[in-house]
């Protein structure tokens, strides 16, 4: 009878290693240094659309061309720019460091001293990456709203299927489509967490996973490939236009959904036996 106390203590203490990781996460510079940069995406943006009076229909990122008419569109514009190098950039930054940068430090075996596990620590650390994940994407969208209000007139949204929405129920869309987007990065996340553990320098663990984005990226810029783009991480990472049709077209989402969660399960794996068979040494 005495087995649910340290579940109890178990589940407590994850929650507690969780908020602590959260916490040192959004007090470091370097994290508001990288979400202050994502959110200037939008307003140079707006700024130089404001500037230039617009640009002509189907030239440049999409949505680019709907933003004079419509400045909620600047959020969703932004996040077009953003999600082949700038995202990948940032969240290479937050999983990269995660284990390598403990251990970089000499931080990582006094964590592990803690009754933590290395499993739940992998876990936390995932977790608050996948958190520093929609914190990038909401920044894109809500930046770029406010700017957009700013600087352009705002009426109801015209969806790609031709169908207007009110106000209120385009800001959900895209708020849906920076859910889509936090899915999108999951995988990236994996990734990137699994590399971490198998360095001590966290610079390293960075530039390999911006790397490895980049490279399926370009892999799926390649007709010849065409067989290997549904396996990429990033072959979904620009559907989201579907959550701006009417009615809403869920196969997308959920499509990517399940590339992501195949990505988070093979590179969790391995960065679980990875982990618990390495010696820690500072």
């Amino acid at each position: 009878m005495s087995s649910p106390e340290p579940l109890r203590t178990r589940s407590g203490g994850t929650t507690r290693l969780l908020g602590n990781e959260l916490a040192t996460l959004f007090r470091r510079s370097r994290t508001w240094a990288m979400l202050g940069a994502l959110a200037l995406i939008p307003i140079l943006l707006g700024v130089a659309l404001r500037i230039a009076g617009g640009t002509s229909a189907g030239r440049g990122p999409a949505f680019l061309d709907q933003i004079t008419n419509n400045g909620l569109f600047v959020g969703v514009a932004a996040t077009t720019v953003a999600i082949p190098l700038f995202l990948p950039l940032t969240i290479s930054v937050t999983a990269g460091d995660a284990i390598a940068g403990e251990a970089s430090h000499g931080t990582l075996r006094y964590l592990l001293i803690a009754p933590a596990g290395r499993v739940r620590l992998l876990l936390v650390k995932y977790l608050a990456a996948a958190a520093f994940c929609l914190a990038a994407s909401l920044t894109l969208v809500i930046a770029g709203t406010v700017v957009g209000w700013a600087l352009f007139p705002i009426g109801p949204v015209t969806l790609v299927s031709g169908t207007e929405v009110s106000v209120g129920e385009g800001l959900l869309r895209f708020l849906g489509i920076a859910a889509y987007v936090t899915v999108s990065l999951l995988g990236l996340s994996a990734i990137g967490l699994f590399l971490s553990t198998l360095t001590t320098v966290p610079v390293g663990a960075m530039a390999a996973t911006a790397i490895l984005a980049v490279a399926s990226q370009i892999a799926g810029a390649i007709p010849q490939l065409s067989a290997l783009h549904p396996f990429l991480f990033t072959d979904r990472w620009l559907d989201f236009a579907d959550l701006l049709r009417a009615p809403v077209v869920w196969d997308s989402f959920v499509g990517n959904a399940g590339l992501q969660a195949a990505y988070i399960a093979v590179f969790g794996a391995a960065a679980v036996l990875r982990f618990t068979t390495r010696d820690v040494l500072s």
